[in-house]
């Protein structure tokens, strides 16, 4: 009982005209010398308030217990957890049965893609030279490869071997546009050094349609290009295609148009006209389509499949946030009796621990299966084709869904090391990164700017980013040696001091030290472990309930049970 609320009664007491009496010898008030009314008001008072410290110390470590104690506590079903389990079962196989579907879609696309660089570009190679495809060194090479271009889209639908199609207005074919960049007049005479021109950008266009004859378009003047300021010229053309494979897979076939771009650069005039070669493919939906057979039987299955998960996660979704709701109206209780009986306020850290982030997790993980199954049933019932949106959202939430799992393995103390690790290891490892990125960084730029003109894999802040984090690994070292250009003895000087350096500081130094700062969590954890972990306010009082109180199974019982944990493990850290 609080001491205001004592003095309150003695107060009462006085005006009741009894008074105060000396207090008894152990130091106590006496409650003999009270008046009978303020002693028994006193005194229910006192047994209200260990009932309702009692109830709030039961409350407490029941919500800190495992699912397989509250069972044997209360008789309380875990229902999250038999429904988290049959959630992994469910999503992991929605997410394999779309990532099979998902597979044909890019498959699709590719072989396009590849069939297209073999239909339009003369004499490709079949693997692309860089960041380009192809390229031509003469200008008859330039003229053929045009004419080449225009030709192969004439007779298409002659020499493809898939379901391509061409892209077709309402009453006529669009056609194949062409589009030619070129300075304005000038004169350019190399051998004198001398050099008139106009920086002025001009840009003309033709449009060839499928059925046009040949001779109309080669001997316009539109070709007759003077290469000394010709710039670029761009060929742009649609297609339509139908992807049947999906067949084979008991899915619906999805409707595809392919907006293709071929440039052929000059932009350089170094001798050499780079050929670029872009193609970006849409999913439509098909406007007429009948199919027979067993395939639209297959689909319905699958979109009741997906509206079970959605059943699942909407479940697991009120569940969780259920228990976020409780925890925190139990975390409420918490601050007030603390701050009521003992006039201080409960630290940070044990407010932390009401906030379950297993189960903030689950919750984000059930909203994108939510989202991401009905995008999916979209997708197969063919209203949607956005699957790489789907894809992210049911491969990050599955992720979620075995992370979580990890959840339940930390009831066990010894598989409980590795987030108590990271827990522990985090705040340190975050600033060290923020000191080392600089450094990186600064390697980063230093080596685009020198080494980006000599080496391909310094050609971009990416390609940089990505080799050195390479070399830190211990990956591709000699050949990123090798493959420097020696045309300047400086900069291959350079190369080799950049390299070293960044190897020795990065690997025998910061990653070293990168190492220890997990290591010395690591340690910790292990002695605190064996020591016992530094008791909070939170722990200090739920020490005082004994668990045992809530058994009702005998000993047989427990040893059987998948979540048995030592009573003395209940003293190193409270599992939420």
């Amino acid at each position: 009982m609080s001491p205001a609320r004592l003095t309150e009664y003695v107060a009462a007491g006085r005006a009741a005209g009894g008074g105060a009496q000396p207090p008894s010898p152990r130091g106590g008030m006496s409650l003999g010398y009270l008046p009978a009314g303020v002693t028994r008001s006193m005194m229910t008072q006192l047994d209200m308030d260990f009932k309702e410290e009692q109830s709030l110390k039961e409350d407490l470590k029941f919500y800190f217990m495992n699912p397989c104690d509250k069972y044997r506590a209360r008789r309380q079903i875990p229902w999250k957890l038999g429904l988290q389990i049959l959630k992994i079962v469910l999503v992991t196989t929605q997410l394999v049965l779309f990532g099979l579907s998902n597979q044909l879609v890019v498959s699709f696309k590719e072989e396009n893609t590849m069939a297209f660089k073999h239909l339009f570009l003369r004499n490709y190679p079949g693997i692309d030279e860089d960041d380009y495809s192809c390229s031509v060194y003469t200008q008859q090479d330039a003229y053929d490869s045009i004419h080449f271009v225009v030709d192969q889209y004439r007779q298409l639908k002659n020499i493809s071997l898939g379901t391509l199609g061409y892209e077709q207005d309402e009453d006529d074919l669009r056609g194949l546009k062409i589009c030619k960049e070129e300075y304005k007049k000038g004169t350019v005479l190399s051998s004198n050094d001398t050099l008139h021109i106009d920086s002025t950008v001009e840009e003309e266009c033709i449009v060839v349609k499928p059925h046009d004859e040949t001779g109309h378009f080669k001997n316009s003047s539109f070709f007759n290009f003077e290469f000394y300021r010709l710039i670029q010229v761009i060929i742009s053309f649609k297609l339509k295609g139908i992807d049947l494979q999906t067949i084979h897979s008991r899915e619906l076939p999805d409707c595809y148009e392919f907006e293709n771009t071929i440039t052929f650069n000059n932009k350089a005039h170094s001798g050499k006209m780079k050929i670029f070669f872009d193609t970006d493919a849409d999913i439509e939906e098909c406007k007429d389509w009948n199919i027979t057979g067993s395939i639209q039987k297959n689909t319905q299955y699958l979109l009741v499949f997906d509206g079970a998960v959605i059943v699942i996660c909407i479940a697991s979704l009120i569940l969780c946030t259920r228990s976020i709701v409780l925890a925190l109206k139990l975390q409420k209780r918490f601050v007030n009796f603390f701050l009521e009986r003992y006039n201080r306020h409960v630290c940070n850290a044990d407010r932390l621990e009401f906030l379950n982030g297993w189960y903030v997790l689950v919750i984000i993980s059930d909203v994108m299966t939510i989202i991401g199954s009905i995008m999916k049933m979209e997708i197969k019932a063919k209203n949607l084709t956005s699957y790489d949106v789907c894809s992210i959202l049911l491969g990050t939430s599955t992720l979620f869904v075995w992370v979580g799992v990890i959840r339940y393995l930390g009831y066990f103390q010894t598989y409980n090391v590795l987030i108590l690790t990271m827990q522990a290891s985090l705040p340190k490892v975050l600033r060290f990164c923020c000191c080392a990125g600089m450094i990186y960084l600064g390697y980063t730029f230093c080596g685009w700017i020198v080494l980006g003109p000599y080496h391909d894999k310094f050609e971009d802040l990416n390609t940089v980013a990505e080799c050195l984090f390479s070399l830190v690994n211990g990956d591709d070292m000699f050949a990123t040696f090798a493959q420097i250009q020696q045309k300047s003895t400086l900069v291959w000087l350079f190369s080799r001091l950049y390299l070293f350096s960044f190897i020795s500081l990065f690997i025998y130094m910061i990653l070293s030290l990168f190492i220890a700062l997990i290591t010395d969590a690591y340690d910790t954890i292990k002695k605190y472990q064996l020591i016992g972990f530094p008791d909070t306010d939170l722990q200090e009082f739920l020490k005082e309930c004994n668990s045992e109180e809530y058994s009702t199974e005998p000993r047989t019982f427990r040893s059987f049970c998948c979540c048995k944990r030592r009573k003395s493990d209940d003293n190193l850290i409270l599992i939420n």
